[in-house]
């Protein structure tokens, strides 16, 4: 005849991992949700991510902006960043050069021809102007622009 001693621990032990096994499976299941979900925020964050890298890629090469009230007086101009710094080289001057022809920063110039910003209407009508120009044309306004705020610094000083 067994020890009621042993049997009594056996009895023990036996509903112990049961509990433990209900308990452990609660757990497994609540885990298992956890992977599923991070699974799924990882997957999101991963078509983020090629989604920003495509827009990142595709910057340069936006729609152009919406027609306003202003635009539609005068002819429609396009712009190309390329054709900017093309029209640039052709001519043979430096980025600040051109931005002194057309009234603008060097920095706005650099900005366009790396496609970052886009010259507003006013802007393009002189870029415009500015593809008719040859280049002693060009020369001669930047040396008429370059010499006249001089004097026109003399004059306000005085």
């Amino acid at each position: 005849m067994p020890n009621l001693s042993v049997v009594l621990k056996q009895e023990i032990a036996r509903i112990a991992r049961k509990e433990q096994r209900a308990e452990v499976a609660a757990l497994q299941k609540a885990s298992a949700a956890h992977r599923r979900a991070l699974a799924a925020l990882r997957r999101q964050v991963a078509a983020l991510e090629r989604q920003l890298r495509l827009q990142a890629r595709g910057a340069g090469r936006r729609a152009p902006a919406p027609v306003t009230e202003e635009d539609d007086s005068g002819p429609s101009l396009r712009f190309s960043a390329k054709g900017l710094g093309a029209q640039r080289k052709r001519l043979g001057l430096s980025a600040s050069a051109v931005a002194k022809i057309l009234g603008v920063s060097a920095l706005s110039v650099y900005k366009w021809e790396s496609g970052k910003t886009r010259p507003r209407a006013r802007q393009l009508e002189a870029i415009a102007g500015l593809r008719k120009m040859g280049k002693r044309e060009a020369q001669a306004k930047l040396d008429a622009l370059v010499s006249t705020p001089s004097k026109t610094r003399r004059i306000k000083a005085a």
